[in-house]
């Protein structure tokens, strides 16, 4: 039994590590253009479609999301109404504070503590925890979020999602400010 247990938790380490070595880094983006500005492409009315892919590519999941985005100075909100394939809503909104340097942190309901975020040129790099239903339960899943401005009016974003540091997914959406 402890030898069965300290494999898994050699192999669990080794995920990890390697998971880690193999990450971008946002400062790679820095020169690139269009420059990010956050506060003004979460601004108005987006239109937003995207799918979750399990880890072997397989569709699990086709959405939909208007969202309703708002700036007051340095804090935003970002009202993201969500409609499944399945027939299923959901409904997140996004209350974020732009700090110094390119840094931002985002709260909302089922986010557990913050996210946290950093734009460079014309990316922004999330980092959150989710609480996610599946199921009728409810687990905490990791996110590690890529957003890529492509001109004034699309933004791309992929989001691989893991627990315990192993991949289970990806999450694919094209936003389009109208």
């Amino acid at each position: 039994m402890k030898k069965r247990l300290l494999i898994a938790v050699l192999a669990l380490a080794l995920a990890t590590v390697l998971g880690g070595c193999a990450s971008q880094k946002i400062d790679t983006y820095t020169a690139e253009k269009p420059v990010l500005d956050l506060q003004q492409y979460f601004n108005g009315t987006l239109d937003a479609y995207g799918v979750f892919t399990d880890r072997s590519g397989t569709v699990v999941k086709r959405f939909t999301v208007v969202m309703r985005c708002t700036w007051e100075g340095d804090e935003g909100t970002l009202d993201e109404r969500f409609s499944y394939s399945d027939g299923s809503q959901q409904t997140r909104i996004w209350h974020l504070s732009k700090q110094a340097d390119g840094h931002f942190v985002g709260r909302a309901d089922d986010v557990v503590g913050q996210a946290q975020g950093e734009s460079r040129g014309n990316t922004l790099h999330w980092n959150y925890t989710l609480n996610l239903p599946v199921d009728g339960k409810i687990y905490e899943m990791q996110f590690d979020d890529w957003m890529y401005l492509m001109n004034d009016k699309v933004m791309l974003n992929k989001a691989t999602m893991s627990k315990f540091g192993i991949r289970l997914g990806e999450v694919t959406l094209s936003f389009f400010k109208r």
